[in-house]
């Protein structure tokens, strides 16, 4: 199901428009984020500072797969607290996702699916095999609300998903 589009609520000295003719389409938005190669991971210490880091990752069936390390920080931070933000590397044209990150154990499906993904997306598919992603835990974040803009005034938009569309 794709996610429901207005506007964002901003303060109207921002000029953006109130009409919904200029929204952008999600094709937009989920195309940008199946090409990335990184991503900018946001998420909260246990003493509510933010914590940004980039990584790579997956944008697969609308859920954005990645992994790290038990030991990282952010990984530490979304065990205690998994909502987290997730941004595309560009500024001006911005794609910029809220949502909760849960634990997944990979099956030899999802373990393919993965696999193929790194090898036409990082060249060397990071030294792993098809075997190496099976049976492994992946980090999987999953959106409630996005926002996005090619020229910001024009055509910034919202997405809701889920419970939070209806």
């Amino acid at each position: 199901m794709e996610p429901v589009a207005t506007r964002p609520r901003l303060p109207e000295e921002y000029g953006v428009p109130t009409d919904t003719e200029r929204l952008l389409p999600w094709s937009y938005v989920n195309g940008r984020l199946a090409e990335a190669k990184h991503y900018w991971l946001s998420t909260v210490t246990p003493r509510g500072a933010p914590h940004t880091r980039p990584i790579d990752g997956f944008w697969l069936d609308g859920r954005l797969y990645f992994g790290g390390g038990a030991e990282v920080g952010w990984r530490r931070n979304l065990e205690r607290n998994p909502r987290a933000c997730v941004n595309l590397e560009d500024g001006e044209q911005a794609v910029i996702l809220h949502g909760t990150v849960s634990v997944e154990r990979s099956d030899r499906a999802l373990a393919e699916r993965l696999f193929e993904m790194s090898r036409a997306k990082y060249d060397e598919s990071h030294g792993q095999s098809a075997d190496d992603y099976e049976g492994q835990d992946v980090l999987v974040f999953e959106p409630s609300v996005a926002f996005g803009w090619k020229v910001f005034f024009e055509d910034a938009t919202r997405w809701r998903f889920g419970a939070a569309s209806g």
